[in-house]
């Protein structure tokens, strides 16, 4: 075939385009994700999108019955919506059960009543299954939980649920440089986290339940 330089180079752009959709279809086809809720979901991202193999960590909303709630109808009590955490990562670099294992040891699975300083049941834990198979991951997991601390977990496997991501402001908090109010003063929101995050208690818990097998304690 014979072509001028015009249909040689808009072969070659379609050939580039195609290229890069499957490049594309073929990463997303390689992973997978797991919904959690532990607590203040701003950690939770921050502590998952640390791992070797997550592609990502968005904050978000699920469990409950309304519909693309806002954070202050979800923090006001009613929807039924925990604060989440979607966690999108490669099985090929981090498996599911490590991923369902750091969860446990992050968070205090023993309270059925919010989490660290977070009180009510949208700071509560929970992980969202996805199928038989993440179901029967999260039990094992649960069970083995349970088994090195010695008490009730109580986290509870629920099944699938919409997950609404929450407005721009939450995602990637730990990170950003806005300026915030807070009652510590006006900080950057990544020095506002921090000063969160140690007031909350969350590492100082998760330490004293967990010891050295806490992955994020310090982080």
């Amino acid at each position: 075939m014979i072509f001028t330089r015009s249909a040689k180079s808009t072969a070659l752009a379609l050939a580039a385009t195609v290229g890069l959709f499957a490049q594309v279809q073929t990463a997303q086809a390689n992973t997978e994700t797991l919904t959690v809720a532990g607590g203040c979901f701003w950690c939770v991202e921050s502590d998952f999108e640390s791992v070797d193999g997550v592609k990502d960590a968005i904050s978000g909303f699920a469990g409950g019955k309304v519909a693309n709630p806002t954070y202050k109808q979800v923090v006001r009590g009613g929807t039924g919506h925990y604060e989440a955490v979607q966690i999108i990562f490669d099985p090929d670099i981090v498996s599911r059960d490590e991923i369902l294992s750091k969860f446990f040891r992050s968070v205090d699975p023993t309270d059925a009543g919010g989490q660290f300083c977070d009180r009510g049941q949208s700071y509560a834990t929970a992980i969202f299954a996805e199928g038989p198979d993440q179901k029967a991951a999260a039990e094992k997991a649960k069970a083995r939980a349970a088994s090195d601390l010695g008490q009730k977990v109580v986290t509870p496997i629920l099944g699938s649920f919409p997950f609404y991501a929450a407005d721009a402001s939450h995602q990637d908090y730990y990170k950003g440089s806005k300026i915030v109010l807070t009652r510590f003063g006006p900080k950057k929101q990544s020095k506002a986290y921090k000063a969160y995050r140690d007031a909350c208690g969350r590492d100082q818990r998760v330490e004293k339940l967990w010891g050295t097998a806490a992955p994020f304690v310090g982080h």
